[in-house]
């Protein structure tokens, strides 16, 4: 195998498809860079507080448009797509919080607000490029998605923290439900929606896409869980959570930023 057929392998999954081998890799990967990155926030001195989910969020809907741009053929790079997206903007968002950090010891300017403001110019700028339109898309993922932080709400044993990140997991897998089972088909000259993912894929092809739904609520929960009972670092805890809703938002608004325009 050439380093050019490597390169597509594991850097392009969006032509060679996911399997087992590039499932266990990028776990692997994110399980590392999970752990690197904590550690680096720690050696930095930044907590994993409201201010960090302030200054990153914007950067995550920044990220999915751009997916969608690669979708749509208006840009082409194997950093555009799954995993190269992720290191794209984790390296942005590292060097605006560096220069925000510096800032504020210079100026006293509070590190957080640079970076969200530059994350949202940059969002704003990437999404002025795409032409949402499918609005029974839209009305269709908040009639299914509505119940779900409705439902978390009256969980009283839960934080607000889990409450948010479950209600993000939700919302991704309800935007996937709904365009696999309403949009799935002659979408964009053959552009139909289909799930890429080796284990969903597989449940949803036994049990059909709602079953997405469920096993989504059945893990997060699950996980949510484990992380409650079995960690008493509150600081990783929260950053743990952190990484899941991030995973969450950035493939749910890639999903419905993608079911928005390419229908």
């Amino acid at each position: 195998m050439e380093f050019k057929d490597i390169i597509e392998y594991f850097l392009a999954p969006k032509k060679t498809g996911y399997d087992i081998p590039k499932t266990l890799t990028y776990a692997f990967i994110l399980i590392i860079a999970v752990y690197l990155i904590f550690k680096l926030l720690k050696r930095a001195k930044i907590k994993v507080d409201r201010r960090l989910v302030i200054a990153v969020l914007p950067f995550i809907l920044f990220g999915s448009t751009i997916r969608v741009l690669e979708d749509l053929g208006m840009i082409s790079s194997f950093m555009f797509v799954t995993p190269g997206i992720y290191f794209l903007v984790f390296f942005i968002i590292i060097s605006v919080l560096t220069i925000s950090m510096l800032i504020e010891k210079k100026r006293g300017i509070p590190y957080f607000k640079i970076p969200f403001v530059t994350g949202f110019i940059l969002f704003f700028l990437s999404f002025a490029f795409l032409r949402p339109s499918n609005l029974h898309g839209l009305f269709l993922s908040a009639v299914f998605f509505i119940p779900w932080p409705l439902a978390f709400f009256f969980v009283k044993k839960w934080s607000l923290t889990n409450r948010i990140v479950a209600s993000v997991q939700m919302f991704d897998s309800v935007v996937t439900f709904v365009a696999l089972n309403f949009f799935g088909q002659g979408v964009l000259e053959g552009f139909g929606f289909y799930e890429q993912h080796v284990i969903p894929t597989f449940l949803i092809n036994l049990f059909g896409p709602f079953s997405f739904i469920i096993v989504k609520l059945i893990a997060v929960v699950a996980v949510l869980f484990f992380i409650d009972r079995f960690s008493d670092d509150r600081e990783f805890n929260n950053y743990l959570k952190l990484i899941i809703g991030i995973l969450g938002l950035a493939t749910g608004t890639r999903d419905l930023l993608a079911l928005l325009t390419l229908v």
